[in-house]
């Protein structure tokens, strides 16, 4: 384990990024705070998922300790178009299907908050996806119920596996966590 000099707070509720914190050895806590995810509709989408990752840091920030909070937030596009989580199965499938035969990017931002201040980055990876039937979408759904999941799909799960043809930059990224960038937000704080 990596031993932090300040206990960390991972302001996440996804399997996926606390399996990928413990897999990079980081010890943590993992507290969440009800955050509403707004975001100026005239903001462009390169800047989102930073806002939203700020956003959900600043819950912390009144009782704010030694801490250190580690917040993440992933967002997809596709010609512009932000695809948030879908509300049921049929948003889905239109998510699916706008997927479908084509390159699109996923964007994660951080926010690492401490006493002293908060640094936000992000990451940006491009995701192709083959031409998919309307078959393959519809087991998908049926069976990964992907509604807690931006763009209505999980890379490692078999959409992913089968679907995807293509990715420019890192994995953990479109997982929902670069690691590579926690651990460069974390690394002054390793003993």
């Amino acid at each position: 384990m990596l031993t932090l000099r300040r206990p960390l707070i991972l302001a996440s509720n996804s399997p996926r990024r606390q399996q990928l914190m413990k897999e990079a050895g980081f010890e943590f806590r993992v507290e969440v705070r009800s955050t509403e995810e707004d975001f100026p509709l005239d903001m462009p989408p390169a800047e989102v998922a930073e806002y939203l990752a700020r956003h959900k840091a600043e819950q912390f920030s009144r009782d704010l300790g030694e801490e250190l909070v580690l917040c993440a937030d992933t967002i997809v596009v596709v010609d512009s178009t932000i695809l948030n989580k879908p509300a049921d199965a049929a948003e889905a499938g239109t998510m699916l299907r706008m997927l479908s035969g084509r390159t699109h990017q996923v964007i994660t931002g951080l926010c690492l908050l401490s006493g002293e201040g908060s640094q936000v980055v992000s990451d940006v990876a491009h995701v192709t996806f083959r031409e998919l039937v309307q078959m393959e979408i519809d087991y998908y759904i049926q069976q990964y119920r992907p509604f807690d999941k931006a763009g209505a799909y999980g890379i490692q799960e078999w959409i992913g596996m089968v679907g995807i043809e293509r990715i420019e930059g890192s994995y953990y990224t479109i997982m929902g966590l670069p690691v590579h960038k926690v651990y460069q937000l974390l690394k002054s704080y390793v003993r």
